[in-house]
């Protein structure tokens, strides 16, 4: 367990901020992978909450991206009003997702976080190749990182939204009949975040398709 001070807080959305944090020594982790994070203040010590690393390994700081729930008095809501100078307390690290070779990374809403290491990794290290992004949003202003995304993987960033109707994006929701409209190969890699029964749903579907178990990357 390791207590660390914030160095900055930015927003990234209307609801959504970085945390970027002091960083312990000799403190390793694989992007992809998440820690327990708590506040150091009375009360909320051993109110513990999962948040993956948007930082890589090698940056002198510790990073999450993190979205705010400002409708009830939880964790992420008492993080939305802390200031650089404040304290959080870290844990271990742990986490399944881990990059296993080109694919589809399908996400939806705070979900991308576990890519968002994933990708600057393999970008800084020209591994990106054609790792193909299916990214899900209620509407546009939802968008997490979206700039930088668009950046790295060009088309390869798919976006669509599921309650806005523009030109710009697609309005599809993830589901089977999406798969089979939007993938091209079914013998890649499959990563896969989001809420729980989003990736019950399309986990299942993929596994459907033929995908097999061994190339579905996700939290069990």
């Amino acid at each position: 367990m390791y207590t660390v001070k914030i160095l900055s807080i930015e927003p990234v959305t209307h609801n959504v901020k970085r945390f970027r944090l002091e960083k312990p020594e000799g403190y390793q982790f694989n992007p992809g992978q998440a820690t327990e994070v708590s506040i150091n203040k009375p009360g909320w010590q051993e109110e513990r909450r999962p948040f993956t690393f948007t930082c890589l390994n090698d940056n002198s700081y510790l990073e999450f991206t993190i979205k705010i729930y400002r409708d009830h008095n939880g964790v992420t809501n008492e993080l939305g009003k802390l200031k650089s100078g404040d304290e959080l307390i870290v844990r271990d690290v742990w986490g399944a997702i881990e990059y296993k070779g080109r694919g589809y990374f399908i996400a939806g809403g705070a979900g991308i976080t576990p890519f968002i290491a994933i990708f600057r990794q393999l970008y800084k290290d020209d591994r990106l190749e054609d790792n193909i992004l299916f990214f899900s949003n209620k509407t546009s202003r939802d968008i997490i990182l979206k700039n930088e995304f668009s950046y790295m993987l060009g088309p390869n960033a798919v976006y669509t939204l599921t309650q806005e109707k523009t030109d710009e994006y697609l309005n599809e929701r993830i589901d089977e009949k999406f798969l089979v409209k939007h993938i091209k190969d079914f013998d890649r890699n499959f990563y896969v975040c989001g809420p729980d029964p989003m990736v019950q749903d399309v986990t299942n579907a993929l596994a459907k398709l033929g995908v097999v178990a061994d190339a579905l990357i996700f939290e069990k």
